[in-house]
């Protein structure tokens, strides 16, 4: 059981956490400690924290998608690769520590950071830039599978590496992208959810509190990324990407 106190936390940080992964990617890196700090082990925290991942991509998809901003004419190739990628991911959870991980992570989103600076359009397309298709794009299956592979596995900045793979692979625009990151988002932890429930991993009550906050927080995120303009929205990304990037440096050094 948690108090009040500790329910009212996870559901603000699980707010603050569906919007940054529903613009970005990152907000894991705030609920996994959260989570950890009612003393749950590493991997039960990982395995808890997909309760409000999973429930806050399917409110950004809803929303994404009522606003006519989700793709789908690439749609059924995108989440096939990035399932496949999700069930060997989860399946590698149960026998590698996540914590070995960490520094994949942390170089993972430097790298992004200094790619947002230096060369953002290797990430984000210019507006007209034409869309490529996954099956002329050999490279998009390698990273989507890694985002989905590393989304089963351990979850915590997957966003980035999805952007990655959809923005500066595929070309999509980030509002386009970030409709499309929450799609695999949904059905790589769907089916990372289900193997850490047959493993009987999974704490319900502090996963249901995150997931009060996130499904909030994502809603509210999307009517923010379609409003606001293409290059406010490249400032933010590289903005979360930089905080992202000091989180996991700050975990590192305490």
């Amino acid at each position: 059981m948690i108090d009040l106190g500790f329910f009212l936390l996870l559901v603000v940080t699980g707010f603050i956490a569906g919007i940054i992964n529903t613009l970005a990617g990152g907000g894991s890196n705030l609920t996994i400690p959260a989570l950890m700090l009612l003393g749950m082990p590493a991997d039960v925290a990982n395995a808890t924290n997909r309760v409000g991942v999973l429930l806050q991509s399917a409110s950004g998809v809803i929303g994404f998608n009522k606003n006519k901003k989700l793709p789908t004419a690439d749609l059924p190739a995108i989440v096939i690769i990035t399932i496949v990628g999700g069930v060997c991911g989860a399946i590698a959870a149960l026998y590698i520590p996540a914590n070995i991980l960490k520094y994949v992570l942390l170089i993972s989103m430097c790298s992004m950071a200094l790619v947002m600076i230096f060369a953002p359009s290797v990430i984000v397309p210019e507006a007209g830039t034409v869309e490529s298709k996954v099956k002329n794009t050999p490279k998009a299956w390698l990273g989507l599978f890694i985002a989905g592979f590393y989304g089963g596995l351990i979850q915590a900045g997957v966003g980035f590496i999805l952007l990655a793979a959809l923005g500066g692979v595929l070309r999509y625009d980030l509002v386009r992208a970030n409709a499309l990151k929450l799609v695999c988002t949904f059905v790589f932890t769907l089916c990372a959810l289900l193997i850490f429930i047959v493993q009987g991993l999974v704490q319900w009550l502090p996963g249901i509190a995150l997931a009060l906050g996130s499904v909030v927080g994502a809603w509210i995120a999307v009517k923010f990324a379609i409003s606001i303009a293409p290059k406010t929205m490249k400032i933010l990304l590289l903005v979360m990407t930089v905080i992202a990037s000091v989180a996991v440096i700050f975990q590192e050094i305490i």
